[in-house]
């Protein structure tokens, strides 16, 4: 079908962590075709703000027609977001962007700060044993929504919530081992990751967090090395918001 651009409404909004919010659409058109690691583009009413603000999806529910975006505020778009209710619409577009492939075998699925939501419906769909890894800056969020889908793990800068350091560092102290890899973060855990994955032979999906303008791969602002030539640019470049933001450890430069 594509990508659809509409106004949904919201079906309601709260705030779960400082500045992290948990908005709940209704886009039946967009949900039925949603895959896990895809996002979408919500527009501001504000006609100052041309750009759409990325937003990935968090749970997707296609019986009831309805997305979860999970986003924490980072500017004036996000903040006017944070800000609506039930008595509100958005314009949004999507699904946007190549999500996760789902594969067989033991399964580490890793989130990091942000990058925790887009984990929680690939933790959903994924139909194998999963180990899932969250990492934290200082404070704690959507952990108990992981439970019922796999063993969680967790890890924080200052050692409050499980084990002191980086995922990887939750990695080694439990001795999680896996046959694939599924990772949503900040750049320096995805470089890691990487490398311990391409180390050890183990099949590794990282979704890459740039920051992005249009969101459909026309403007080339949110471009990554890559190891093979991009057919639109004709150099060595992958567009995230059109590419990935989902890519094989192998197809990427960090």
């Amino acid at each position: 079908m594509g990508k659809i651009k509409m106004t949904a409404n919201i079906i309601r909004q709260e705030m779960i962590g400082t500045d992290i919010f948990s908005m709940i659409i209704q886009a039946k058109e967009i949900a039925v075709q949603a895959r896990p690691g895809q996002f979408v583009d919500l527009y501001s009413a504000d006609g100052s703000k041309l750009l759409p603000r990325p937003i990935s999806l968090c749970e997707i529910d296609r019986e009831a027609g309805t997305l979860r975006l999970v986003y924490r505020i980072a500017g004036k778009g996000t903040a006017e977001f944070s800000k609506l209710t039930s008595e509100h619409t958005i314009d949004v577009l999507g699904p946007l962007g190549n999500g996760f492939n789902l594969e067989d075998g033991k399964a580490i699925l890793i989130g990091g700060g942000i990058g925790i939501p887009p984990m929680l419906q690939l933790a959903k769909e994924l139909k194998c044993e999963k180990s899932i890894v969250l990492g934290y800056r200082d404070e704690e969020f959507l952990s108990e929504e992981f439970k019922p889908y796999g063993d969680v793990y967790k890890s924080s800068d200052n050692g409050a919530i499980g084990v002191k350091g980086t995922v990887m560092d939750a990695i080694k102290e439990y001795g999680i081992e896996g046959t694939h890899i599924y990772a949503c973060g900040p750049t320096p855990m995805l470089r890691a990751i990487q490398q311990y994955a391409l180390e050890n032979g183990i099949r590794a999906q990282l979704s890459l967090e740039e920051r992005m303008a249009c969101g459909v791969g026309a403007c080339l602002a949110c471009v990554c090395k890559s190891k093979e030539v991009d057919h639109h640019s004709n150099v060595n470049n992958k567009r995230v918001c059109k590419d990935g933001p989902v890519f094989y450890a192998e197809e990427v430069e960090l």
